[in-house]
């Protein structure tokens, strides 16, 4: 039922049949997931819930879905994909359990085979009725006892459930390094946000950023230019390592001379631009005109601070299971963040998670607020133990999920929705694998042998994708001893 903007929002009204309408920002990974969950519930079959999706887009997708770099250099595009990206984990890791990727699909595939994939997942499970498209969430805000939600085409709805599924790939983070603003000011420097393909921006380029996309760009931009400086937090070879690479630490100042220093106080001259593998903010913008949100970062703690939502853009907090949040504005039951952790297999963990949602939507009194605390402080004291000082630091570090914690926040979560979904796969032994695969495969990719490979895999099921997964990590171990030999 939309509502004309002038109504007031105390008059919003439900159907009588329908005991709690539910609202997804985002059909995206995650808002798709929670959209399969939800429509294959018994509440959703009876009629008893509702549940729709906003997507600002055109298609679902969200990150995976490619647009173009906007010219604009303080307006970000819709996603930062650029045109070679593969995936950084082998997709039978990465998929819903509940959904494979086709038969005989390379093991890393490209960016636009898992468009394809999480396209398909919407039209297999009939999720196509169940989102708007090219509409905007422009503001949510608690109002008595529901959730107003504006939109961008002006109509106004009330929801007693939010799921916030809006992705953190879009909001570039751009570091306060001393002469960064002159130079992106002057176009010598701008945010992977914006690089699509290794297009020549002077012989002499730097690359800011150890994650995947800044790994990524480095290997790019070496076909193109004569020298490629890689600034990372911890260089893991000496400063002048093979061919056109070099590599240093971090990056503390730009000069206009085009000279650039670092923090163990070498230098690199006549740099010609500078791209900003430098990450993204968490962003919720439609929470911060009523103040749903508070912009900061958290106090320390223990006690967890009393009343407030925080977003550091690094992290949300409180969040009871990383999922509810612990405050006093609006229940805890009534809005849920999905997909916030990194370093993780995202697809299959963003299931459980709308598994545990479901369980939360239905009954409020199963999250218990104490229990979370003791969560909450148990693992601020677990990143303090690993290093983290101040509030920043865990901040920094709270949604970084590493090995184990990943595969056993999954099967709490499972534990917790008593039944619903499934626990974790036969693929999670093979995770700590990943850098190995990744390697055999391009080679075998390189050689032209992955066709031959794949000949079948996957039309008998999963065992299928875990014994070609087992023989790639063993080719990569025998070539990587062969050449260590030589």
């Amino acid at each position: 039922m939309e509502i004309l903007p002038s109504v007031p929002a105390h008059l919003l009204r439900h159907d009588s049949q329908c005991e709690k309408r539910i609202c997804i920002i985002g059909a995206g990974p995650g808002g798709l997931a929670a959209l399969k969950v939800i429509s294959e519930s018994a509440f959703f079959k009876s009629g008893k819930w509702s549940v729709i999706a906003y997507e600002t887009r055109e298609k679902v997708g969200g990150v995976w879905l490619p647009a173009p770099p906007v010219a604009d250099p303080y307006n970000a595009p819709m996603t930062p994909l650029y045109d070679s990206l593969t995936t950084n984990l082998p997709h039978p890791t990465m998929a819903y359990t509940s959904y494979s990727f086709p038969p005989e699909t390379p093991l890393f595939p490209s960016a636009h085979v898992v468009q394809t994939y999480l396209e398909s997942y919407a039209a297999y499970f009939n999720l196509m009725s169940l989102i708007k498209f090219d509409t905007t969430v422009l503001d949510a805000r608690w109002e008595s006892t529901q959730w107003t939600v504006t939109l961008s085409n002006g109509g106004h709805f009330a929801y007693d459930h939010l799921i916030v599924a809006n992705g953190h790939y879009h909001l570039p983070r751009i570091p306060e390094v001393p002469g960064l603003a002159d130079w992106m000011e002057n176009g010598r420097a701008s945010h992977s946000a914006w690089y699509r393909k290794p297009d020549f921006l002077g012989d002499k380029i730097l690359v800011v950023g150890g994650g995947p996309s800044g790994q990524d760009i480095v290997a790019s931009m070496r076909t193109v230019s004569s020298v490629v400086v890689h600034s990372v937090a911890a260089p893991d070879t000496p400063a002048n390592d093979a061919g056109n690479l070099i590599q240093r630490g971090r990056l503390i100042e730009l000069k206009a001379n085009g000279q650039v220093v670092f923090d163990d106080g070498t230098t690199e001259d006549n740099i010609d631009h500078c791209i900003l593998a430098t990450g993204y903010h968490m962003h919720f913008p439609f929470l911060e005109g009523a103040s749903m949100i508070n912009k900061n970062i958290p106090p320390d703690f223990p006690p967890l601070p009393p009343g407030e939502l925080f977003n550091s853009t690094y992290h949300v907090f409180p969040l009871a299971k990383h999922l509810f949040p612990l405050q006093a504005q609006y229940p805890i039951s009534s809005i849920a963040f999905m997909g916030l952790l990194i370093r993780v297999a995202p697809f299959p963990l963003m299931e459980a998670q709308a598994y545990a949602i479901m369980r939360v939507f239905s009954d409020p009194s199963s999250l218990d607020p104490v229990t979370e605390t003791v969560d909450i402080i148990t693992r601020a004291d677990k990143i303090r133990h690993a290093g983290a000082s101040t509030p920043l630091d865990i901040a920094k570090a709270w949604f970084r999920f590493d090995r184990e914690d990943q595969w056993n926040y999954r099967d709490a979560l499972y534990q917790f929705a008593q039944g619903m979904g499934s626990g974790t796969t036969a693929y999670q032994r093979l995770y700590d694998l990943k850098t190995e695969l990744r390697s055999g495969w391009e080679d075998l990719e390189n050689s032209g042998d992955s066709s031959e490979w794949l000949r079948d895999v996957g039309k008998n099921g999963v065992q299928d994708w875990v014994g070609l997964m087992y023989r790639v990590a063993e080719y990569a171990r025998r070539r990587k001893n062969l050449l260590e030999n030589l």
